[in-house]
């Protein structure tokens, strides 16, 4: 099917959508038709400590509306349980509907555990766990009344921002890794509980340069010719199929995405069983079990892990 105009009257809202990801995000929807709602608090700093602006969220909107699309800006706290309901009052209100959500709004407060304060811990878990629930649960809200009005499943779609740091480990980021794991269970949760009422919840694992990874790629620098391998543009075409109809059936799904490249991912396999010979078990079985087990496993991801890297010797 074409996607050219998938979206076109329908109305989607995109938070953290005044720079980055969010933006492409943004303008992306507005390309396959939708009406596009546009959150930023505007902060300045990535830590989100800085003064907050209008203008970040404005310049997407007015940049929309220039090509030939419809666009407002909120400017308010995806975090602050009020301010998520008036982000979602305001698409409904302008547009008298919402069909998509995307969530995107995050901040960074990078630390080792050890060294890591309270505030840092609360303030990112706040901003990106507590953020997504903000949203999900007015327009869950609303698309269940909608359904229940309408006798039948509606259109809603549902795209939630993790990221790899929740699966691979990230030593620094234990708040961000925690509260991106915490989005992943939300999704699947949601996605369960939305889908007889025609909402599909999925997640997204972008790898992009933004301000909230200038850090992470130092050395990968912008090619002189051909587009950044790590371009917000890589991630946006996956959130509008998301969006589309055509993802009708895609739902409580972990998909990464960078570069030119989509990966799914599955949920959690057993990778090993272990029984014990008797009616318990105790810690000297467990021992003869498990010691052994994780001795070679352990051999074969480091030997993995080297031949990967191009070191393996002979």
């Amino acid at each position: 099917m074409s996607v050219q105009g998938c979206l076109q009257g329908r109305t989607a809202v995109v938070t953290g959508a005044g720079r980055g990801l969010g933006r492409a995000e943004a303008l992306e929807l507005a390309r396959l038709g939708a009406r596009v709602v546009v959150n930023d608090v505007g902060v300045d700093g990535r830590a989100g400590d800085g003064g907050a602006s209008a203008a970040p969220a404005e310049q997407v909107a007015a940049e929309i509306r220039a090509a030939g699309g419809e666009a407002v800006a909120h400017h308010g706290d995806v975090a602050d349980f009020g301010q998520a309901r008036g982000l979602i009052r305001l698409a409904l209100d302008t547009f008298g509907s919402l069909e998509v959500l995307v969530n995107n709004a995050g901040i960074l407060r990078d630390r080792m555990v050890f060294s890591m304060t309270e505030e840092e811990w609360d303030t990112v878990v706040r901003v990106h766990l507590k953020g997504h629930f903000n949203t999900t649960h007015f327009a869950a809200a609303h698309w269940r009344e909608a359904s229940k009005a309408a006798g039948g499943p509606v259109y809603g779609r549902i795209v939630n921002t993790s990221s790899e740091a929740f699966l691979a480990g990230s030593p620094g980021q234990p708040n961000y890794a925690a509260a991106k794991g915490g989005i992943v269970g939300l999704t699947t949760s949601t996605a369960d509980a939305l889908a007889k009422y025609g909402v599909t919840v999925n997640a997204i694992c972008p790898r992009a340069r933004t301000r909230m990874t200038e850090d992470v790629f130092k050395g990968f620098e912008v090619p002189a010719d051909g587009l950044d391998p790590l371009a917000p543009a890589h991630v946006s075409p996956l959130v509008g199929y998301l969006a589309s109809p055509a993802a009708a059936r895609v739902n409580g799904q972990l998909l990464v995405v960078h570069g030119g490249m989509v990966a799914l991912l599955e949920r959690p396999k057993v990778a090993a069983k272990f029984d014990t010979a008797k009616d318990v078990f105790t810690v000297e079985e467990l021992d003869e079990q498990l010691t052994p087990f994780f001795a070679e496993r352990s051999a074969q991801e480091t030997f993995a892990a080297v031949e990967v890297l191009g070191l393996k010797k002979g």
